[in-house]
């Protein structure tokens, strides 16, 4: 049997490589009563286009053809696909070098973009501002995300070869063929790990990736009033500081049209810290001293440390945004339910945030850490590596 820890979009999408490759009997555990209550069902469902990703990295060969292979699915699967497409504009000149950066990344990638000056970008977003120029990407596109999630639960179950087992949390391992969970044990012949928020704490019960752990930001959005939706078409996004994973506060136009302004990237004090107080649990004390440690070794973390909180705020939230878009006032903002957590896994040696999906094995599991943005783009692609790197092979095989 094979027994995947997390039915979030990366574990969903392995238990269907599974399938496709022949395996017959596949456990999927999942500590929750529903799908999609954590990142899988709360990013901002946009597809993204292979732009911002170093070359030859992980995220870098697999979200362009995740891209299109998502959207081949939703085809199959009657999912509307919003080709929305999107712009990234400069706020000020001094961006204008790494937006050529980001050029130069997204060649090397194999993605489709334009540098585009700004009478194009006015008759591809009339509201959007820029600083000379900006980059154009159309293979950028809006789906929803809870519409996949659930039509591959169907297709998973339907098969007749995958099980979901709800409301059920792993709690550690028994031997090296078992994990104890909140429901009993499971025996496996191979354990893959893509709990998300919590892949780092799974990892460590099979005393692998200990110098590995998970630091979580909080995303929070805002809204635009539905009188002002007409000021976004699509996605507007500035240029990102590319010394951190986070891509900085946007605009995407959702699939109902709604148009949602965020992420912020806060740092949280719970991997499940969707509210003020709301998900604070006893690891708080914990995550809150490595916090300290980052803002004091990592300058790059300190930067984020400092301005990103002040976003809470619907002034300084606007200030940063207010650049991007022509005609927008303080009073077009709302506030919205909308948040999320990023699990962003840190190496703990070196104190750095870690840039790149990251894969580590032993014998009989497989460890899928830091599956952040673009893990929802990248999904099918990536599942279609991990099972023919990790799984289909002479150590495991006779699992299948």
């Amino acid at each position: 049997m094979i027994v995947i820890c997390g039915a979030g979009i990366i574990g969903l999408s392995i238990a269907r490589e599974l399938v496709r490759s022949g395996a017959d009997d596949i456990v999927i555990l999942e500590k929750e009563k529903e799908l999609g209550l954590h990142a899988s069902g709360r990013n901002s469902s946009v597809l993204h286009a292979g732009i911002y990703y170093t070359p030859d990295s992980l995220k870098a060969k697999f979200c362009l053809k995740g891209n299109l292979m998502m959207r081949e699915y939703c085809g199959e699967k009657g999912i509307p696909v919003h080709e929305t497409g999107k712009v990234i504009v400069a706020k000020k000149e001094e961006e204008l070098g790494t937006l050529n950066e980001l050029y130069n990344r997204a060649k090397k990638n194999g993605a489709e973009v334009r540098l585009i000056d700004s009478e194009e970008l006015q008759e591809r977003e009339p509201y959007a501002r820029t600083v000379e120029k900006a980059l154009f990407s159309p293979l950028t596109a809006v789906v929803d995300a809870r519409k996949v999630l659930s039509a591959l639960e169907k297709e998973l179950t339907n098969t007749g070869k995958v099980h979901i087992v709800r409301g059920t949390e792993v709690l550690g391992v028994k031997g090296s063929r078992a994990v104890r969970t909140t429901g009993g044990e499971f025996t496996f012949e191979t354990f893959i790990n893509s709990a998300g928020a919590y892949a780092d704490r799974i990892a460590h019960f099979f005393d692998i990736g200990r110098k590995y752990t998970i630091i979580p930001f909080k995303g929070t959005y805002r809204k635009l009033r539905k009188e002002k939706s007409h000021l976004v078409r699509g996605n507007i996004y500035p240029v990102p500081d590319i010394r951190n994973p986070f891509l900085g506060v946007h605009f995407t136009k959702s699939h109902n049209g709604e148009v949602y302004i965020g992420p912020t990237a806060i740092p949280a004090f719970g991997r499940e810290n969707y509210g003020i107080i709301r998900g604070i649990d006893r690891e708080a004390p914990s995550i809150l001293l490595k916090n300290l440690v980052l803002f004091f070794k990592n300058k790059k973390f300190r930067n984020v440390a400092l301005t990103e909180p002040s976003k809470y705020f619907k002034n300084k939230f606007y200030r940063d945004i207010a650049p991007m878009v022509r005609d927008l006032e303080p009073g077009d903002i709302v506030t919205s339910p909308k948040v999320g957590i990023r699990p962003q896994l840190v190496d703990w040696d070196t104190k750095e945030l870690v840039m790149d999906f990251l894969v580590l094995k032993d014998s009989n599991s497989v460890h899928i850490l830091n599956a952040i943005s673009p893990a929802f783009t990248s999904a099918f692609a990536f599942a279609e590596f991990i099972v023919s790197q990790y799984v289909i092979n002479k150590e495991v095989r006779h699992a299948l």
